[in-house]
C-alpha cells in the first residue's frame, strides 16, 4: 500500500472539507445504536451515546445489560434503552436477542465496545452484530471488541470498508500483535492496511486507500477514564450524519482535542472528566462550521 503525505488537521483544511448538514427531522441526521456496557461499567454507552448527539445524530438508541438498562434509560432520556442478557459477572452475554440483531440491521450505525469487558462473549457479540450490520450501515468498533477483531479478523469480511476502529495504543499494538513503535502515522496505516478499515489512532488517522492525517492539537488530559467512550460515540454521530469513514474519523478527533484544550483552559490540564468533554463538543464543532 502507498501511503501518501500525512495532512495536519488544521481547522482550515477541516472546513474544506465540511460535514454533511442533512435537511429535514431527525431520520435525516440518522440513528445510531451503542452496544456495550456492563454491570461495573454502565457509563461507558452513556457517554459513547451522548457524544453521538452531541456530534449531530438524529436518534440514539443503547443496549446493555438487562440489570442497568432500566436506569440508563432515566439517565439518557434521549435514548431508546434495551436490556441484553447478561453473565452472572455481570457482563453482556455472548448470543444477542433478535430484538438487538433487528435494531442492527435497521440502524444507520453502530458503535460496539464501550465498556464491554469478557473476551470470549465479545467474540460472539461482535460476529453476530457485524453479521446483521445493513449493507448501507456503518459501524465503530472500540475497546474490548478491538480485542475480537485482533483474534478473529474474518468478522469484518463484507463490511471492513464500512468500519472505523479506535484503538488506543495499547489496542494498536494488539491488532498488530507486536509492540507498537514510536512512528504512530505507520502503524496506523499498518493496520489500515491489515484490516481493511479506517484506522483512528491516538490522533493518527489512516485509510486502506493510503490517506493518512494527523491531529497534533490534543493535550495530556484527554488520556483520562471514558475518553475514548467519547471520541468513539463522537466518530458515531458524524457518520449517521453522513460524513464517509475518514472524514468522521477526522473530524471527530480533532472536535475531541479541541473541547480538552477548551476544558484545559478552565479545569486545568489534566483536570477533567470525560462527561465534560461531552459537553465540549457543541462549541467546539460550532467553532469549526462558521
Amino acid at each position: 500500500m502507498s501511503v501518501r503525505e500525512v495532512v495536519s488537521l488544521t481547522p482550515a483544511f477541516l472546513r474544506e472539507w465540511p460535514l454533511p448538514s442533512p435537511q429535514g427531522d431527525k431520520s435525516s441526521r440518522g440513528t445510531v445504536l451503542v452496544i456495550g456496557g456492563s454491570r461495573s461499567t454502565p457509563g461507558a454507552v452513556i457517554l459513547a451515546g451522548t457524544a453521538a448527539m452531541r456530534a449531530g445524530a438524529g436518534k440514539l438508541q443503547i443496549a446493555t445489560t438487562e440489570s442497568t438498562a432500566p436506569a440508563l434509560g432515566v439517565a439518557v432520556p434521549e435514548a431508546m434503552v434495551i436490556g441484553l442478557p447478561e453473565t452472572p459477572m455481570g457482563n453482556v452475554a455472548a448470543e444477542p436477542p433478535q430484538q438487538l440483531l433487528d435494531l442492527v440491521s435497521s440502524a444507520d450505525v453502530v458503535v460496539i465496545g464501550p465498556g464491554l469487558f469478557d473476551g470470549d462473549e465479545t467474540d460472539q457479540l461482535l460476529a453476530a452484530v457485524l453479521g446483521a450490520l445493513g449493507d448501507d450501515s456503518a459501524a465503530v468498533v472500540d475497546a474490548c471488541a478491538l480485542a475480537s477483531v485482533a483474534r478473529r479478523p474474518e468478522v469484518l469480511e463484507g463490511c471492513a470498508d464500512r468500519v472505523v476502529l479506535t484503538p488506543n495504543q495499547s489496542e494498536g499494538a494488539g491488532l498488530l500483535d507486536r509492540e507498537l513503535s514510536d512512528d504512530l502515522d505507520a502503524e496506523a496505516a499498518e493496520i489500515a492496511q491489515k484490516y481493511g478499515c479506517v484506522v483512528s489512532l491516538f490522533g493518527h488517522i489512516a485509510g486502506p486507500d493510503g490517506g493518512a492525517w494527523r491531529d497534533e492539537t490534543a493535550g495530556s488530559g484527554l488520556g483520562t477514564s471514558g475518553s475514548g467512550d467519547v471520541a468513539a460515540g463522537m466518530v458515531g454521530g458524524l457518520l449517521a450524519r453522513g460524513a464517509e469513514a475518514s472524514q468522521a474519523a477526522c473530524w471527530g478527533i480533532n472536535v475531541h482535542a479541541a473541547a480538552g484544550q477548551r476544558l484545559a483552559v478552565e479545569r486545568g490540564r489534566t483536570s477533567y472528566l470525560a462527561r465534560e468533554i461531552v459537553d465540549g463538543i457543541a462549541p467546539a464543532l460550532a467553532a469549526l462550521e462558521v
